[in-house]
């Protein structure tokens, strides 16, 4: 069955760096755009950032420009988000979507930036 596992969130202060990733099985990873979701307490969910299928293209909300970068690794079935400078209003349930003929969710990654 499809499967969609973050992992790497935690606690870090402010000005810390965290690397998530999400493991993908079940599905043809490669052929799947792949995003990263984030869902701050009482807030609706927004999008952080986007990869295309081979990885060649990248895109990034502007709250996040220039500290995260996402890729992926299709021999892996992975994709990663480094997430540097971290700021307390990064503090979010981290999510991973994959998106293509489907559309696939992670059950999410709790990261918490606070001193």
């Amino acid at each position: 069955q499809v499967q969609l596992v973050e992992s790497g969130g935690g606690l870090v202060q402010p000005g810390g760096s965290l690397r998530l990733s999400c493991v993908a099985s079940g599905f043809t990873f490669s052929t799947y755009v792949m995003k990263w979701y984030r869902q701050a307490p009482g807030k609706e969910r927004v999008w952080v950032a986007r990869i295309s299928s081979t990885g060649g293209v990248t895109s990034y909300a502007d709250s996040v420009k220039g500290r995260f970068t996402i890729s992926r690794d299709n021999a892996k079935n992975t994709v990663y988000l480094q997430m540097n400078s971290l700021k307390s209003e990064d503090t979010a349930v981290y999510f991973c979507n994959a998106v293509s003929r489907y559309d696939y969710w992670g059950q999410g990654t709790q990261v918490t930036v606070s001193s």
